[in-house]
């Protein structure tokens, strides 16, 4: 049975991929087409076709490798300024002009004359941002929509204010691991010398009404190593405990490599699953997608820690993963007896919102061959069109994006070179967010 639903989680997992890919590349496609681009081919996956049919001019289609898709859009590589487009140079003496000139002539043999005025290149600037935007603008919109769909019709995790555990000791950040157990000189945690019990319901804190944890947690910390009246709710009577909060050393946020020094008392919430509003989904997304920017300024450093992981060393849980090592989590979800159906629709679905956030703000980096770099091609020719016209100049055309390509390339490798790395760590040493 486990392995039946540890299959049936994957797939389900690469067919939910399978469908925001198709429906990022149907966000590239439809603008395009109603903007006039002649597009010829829409495929997902790469590699060899398995499957294929011609609609007027385009071509569907699915290939092998489902890792991904494309939507072929006629002249996005444009003629060197000057040259007729017919007669585009197959060769050239140095070898970077070489390879720009040679994309230009594979990219202009399926162009016929009829084709003038289609092309990608010849479209207003807005256009163009619209057609490569709209792509990685999909992938936010079915994000948003799980993820809200998923916070008002299941609910959120939102901690209470009753006491499901209390720390026996101070553990410091430094020092602070998965099995760190506490040890002879570590100091009692405030909470234990309060005598605080599990089960407990905290009503005030120095005199302030608690409720909610999120308006306790910023109170204890502020209150670094001063005294500590607490009101507590036992068994339906109300005690007072009194102690003092120390300062220890814990990450400013979760997940963050800085270290702040904040009161601490040592006790943590009971977590209840509670369904949210429209509002706490919009301002949830807000914080994912900050939270998904920061992992990608962070992407390099986290990626020499997979490397290393590869040869043996430990592997962070919040390390990046391949499309490989996401399914591979997706089927441990799937097929997970501790967790009940609503909780494992609930991280499949969210592990699946997080993908799209993630796909979506990866491709709005301004490099090519990413969306972005296309995009801020596009906008750079707005700007100069728009400056040539405010001050009365001869209209600069087209950005020549052709001659990026050697960047291009270069970019390509590396992703190609991170995919391939990321791969070969979810097989080796996978991360694993159950034990057992």
């Amino acid at each position: 049975m486990t392995a039946l639903l540890t299959f049936i989680g994957i797939v389900l997992f690469v067919a939910g991929i399978l469908v925001s890919v198709a429906l990022h590349e149907l966000g590239h496609m439809l603008p395009a087409k109603a903007f006039g681009m002649k597009v010829t081919q829409f495929f997902v996956g790469f590699g060899r076709t398995i499957w294929s049919t011609k609609r007027g001019e385009t071509e569907y289609g699915i290939k092998l490798i489902p890792a991904g898709g494309y939507v072929r859009i006629i002249g996005m590589m444009p003629p060197a300024k000057g040259q007729d487009p017919n007669k585009v140079r197959k060769a050239n003496t140095g070898p970077i002009q070489s390879m720009v000139e040679n994309a230009r002539t594979a990219e202009y043999e399926t162009i016929a004359p009829e084709d003038n005025g289609r092309l990608f290149y010849q479209k207003v600037w807005w256009k163009k941002l619209i057609v490569m935007a709209s792509g990685p603008l999909v992938n936010v919109a079915i994000a948003f929509l799980l993820f809200a769909g998923l916070f008002m019709l299941y609910g959120a995790n939102v901690a209470q204010t009753t006491v499901s555990t209390v720390t026996d000791c101070v553990i410091p950040a430094s020092q602070a691991t998965a099995d760190r157990k506490c040890e002879p000189g570590d100091k009692v945690s405030p909470a234990k010398d309060a005598g605080f019990q599990v089960g407990d319901k905290i009503v005030s804190f120095n005199g302030t009404q608690i409720t909610s944890w999120d308006q306790l947690t910023p109170l204890i910390r502020a209150n670094t190593d001063k005294p500590a009246t607490i009101v507590v709710e036992r068994n339906g009577q109300q005690q007072t405990l009194e102690t003092h909060t120390i300062i220890n050393q814990v990450p400013e946020e979760a997940g963050s490599d800085k270290i702040v020094s904040v009161g601490f008392l040592g006790v943590s919430p009971v977590m209840k699953v509670e369904r949210q509003d429209f509002g706490f989904a919009v301002s949830r997304m807000g914080e994912l997608t900050v939270a998904t920017v920061k992992a990608l300024g962070n992407f390099p450093e986290k990626l020499v820690g997979v490397a290393k992981s590869i040869v043996g060393g430990d592997r962070d849980e919040d390390s990046p993963m391949s499309v490989v090592g996401a399914s591979r989590v997706a089927g441990e979800i799937a097929s997970n007896q501790s967790l009940t159906g609503g909780q494992r629709i609930a991280f499949l679905v969210s592990l699946l919102a997080s993908l799209n956030l993630f796909l979506a703000l990866f491709n709005f980096i301004p490099l090519l061959p990413l969306d972005g770099g296309h995009m801020a091609g596009a906008i750079w020719e707005g700007i100069r069109r728009g400056f040539a016209k405010l001050f009365h100049r001869p209209d600069p055309g087209y950005v020549d994006v052709a001659k990026l390509l050697p960047i291009a390339y270069v970019a390509a490798s590396v992703i190609v070179v991170m995919g391939v790395l990321l791969v070969i760590a979810d097989i080796v040493n996978p991360i694993k967010l159950f034990n057992g």
